[in-house]
């Protein structure tokens, strides 16, 4: 093994390039997630303006996931993956909040938290394939 200049490096602390990487595929937080799911905005984000900048138009949409896809195949595929049925089982429990931790530290009385059932949002069929049944 080589001594000189060409050993390799053990320790990257400083490198000023590795915060680009860790920023540049940041997702969406549980506790993000968790406010994208109420009906509301929930409703905005799976029927959005078609955005030519986005995948697929931002036609399809994974809730859980804050992920856009380019067909309605893909999102179904995504579906089945092991990645989103880890962020499924992850969004069981109900987030940490600011009255959690004040029970945690000793005002009020603690509770465990919840679970909740949660399921994958039905995908939306394309108008072509939709066949009309009132012949």
């Amino acid at each position: 093994m080589p001594n000189g200049p060409y050993r390799k490096k053990r320790f990257h602390r400083g490198d000023p390039l590795m915060k680009k990487y860790k920023t540049k595929r940041k997702t969406k937080d549980l506790d993000e997630i968790d406010s994208d799911l109420k009906k509301e905005t929930a409703e905005k984000l799976l029927n959005q303006e078609i955005d030519v900048d986005k995948p697929g138009n931002a036609q399809f949409y994974c809730l859980h996931c804050a992920r856009y896809f380019i067909d309605d195949h893909a999102m179904k595929e995504h579906f089945r993956s092991k990645v989103h049925k880890r962020r499924l089982k992850a969004l069981e429990l109900e987030p940490y909040t600011v009255e959690e931790s004040e029970r945690a530290a000793g005002l009020g009385n603690f509770t465990q938290a919840k679970r909740r059932k949660i399921e994958t949002q039905p995908s939306k069929e394309p108008e072509e394939m939709k066949v009309d049944e009132s012949n």
